[in-house]
């Protein structure tokens, strides 16, 4: 993906170094959330259905330490916000064809732990958007993760995760987060895993729409950029990673969906670029 020479947005918020102490509220995970948390629980040897099903309370330390980013780090922090200025690009653009007007989000990076709108949260939770405060928090460390534990790696996988968090900004601005989480609040678990994965579905879609209107713009991407994404999305799916991590899956625990819906999803995006494309509400849940 070439973003050399881009700018880089001023809507960031630099936390790292500093740390959280208390557990995050349920509805704010995002594209790595109790998935990724999942895993590692299942790597030290703990019980990944714990996390998987959204068991397991997440806490942090309240201590600060002193912090120097490594040089990696510094890179990764300079790709991030010129990915987030892509995104206010691309946003700002549609919107404005919509007749709507796109007020972006802030961009938090933060290392171990963080506090944010819908509370405190770890490193382990992933990437995730916070609709009560409108930011989305990222420890950078999460691409390290994708690329040890998943297999998952490259500019645009990565460029990926931020656009899918971004996505759920596009949702909350748009009124479809918060009708969502609403309708959660009244659901039984397995209702609202459902409806959990058609907001994750979505804002897969979303990410793709980012990438068409990207590569149309800046024609940044490169061969295998598509496939590195597409790839990320295989790995994050729901059945993979429980397969991966006890050798079976439980469908009524899915909350983010499956490899082939993230896939297609994202996918669709990709390839049409238009937003009204992406309603994953509306049909019945066997045919997402």
């Amino acid at each position: 993906m070439r973003l050399d020479g881009r700018r880089q947005s001023s809507n960031v918020d630099d936390r790292r170094g500093r740390r959280g102490a208390f557990p995050l509220k349920a509805g704010s995970m995002g594209i790595g959330g109790l998935i990724v948390l999942g895993i590692i629980t299942w790597i030290m040897g703990g019980n990944p259905l714990s996390v998987l099903t959204g068991g397991a309370g997440i806490m942090g330390g309240g201590e600060s330490t002193e912090y120097v980013p490594t040089q990696q780090e510094e890179e990764l922090a300079e790709f991030s916000r010129q990915v987030l200025a892509s995104t206010e690009d691309v946003w700002t653009e549609v919107f404005n064809e919509m007749g709507a007007t796109y007020r972006p989000p802030t961009l938090v990076l933060f290392t171990g732990s963080v506090q944010s709108g819908c509370g405190n949260a770890t490193a382990q939770t992933g990437p995730f958007y916070c609709s009560a405060d409108e930011k989305l928090y990222i420890d950078l460390s999460f691409f390290s993760q994708m690329r040890q534990n998943l297999g998952a790696d490259g500019d645009f996988a990565y460029a990926y995760v931020i656009a899918h968090e971004v996505g759920h900004h596009v949702q909350h601005l748009l009124g479809t987060l918060d009708k969502a989480h609403s309708l959660m609040a009244q659901q039984s678990q397995s209702e609202a895993n459902r409806t959990s994965v058609r907001i994750e579905l979505q804002a897969d879609f979303l990410a793709g729409v980012w990438g068409y209107h990207e590569n149309r713009i800046f024609r940044s991407l490169e061969d295998g950029d598509l496939e590195e994404a597409i790839t990320t999305a295989s790995v994050i799916g729901d059945d993979y990673l429980q397969k991966q991590a006890q050798g079976y899956a439980v469908p009524e625990s899915f909350n983010h969906g499956r490899s082939d819906q993230r896939m297609r999803w994202l996918k669709k995006g990709l390839s049409t670029g238009d937003i009204s494309r992406g309603d994953t509400f509306s049909p019945s849940y066997d045919s997402l």
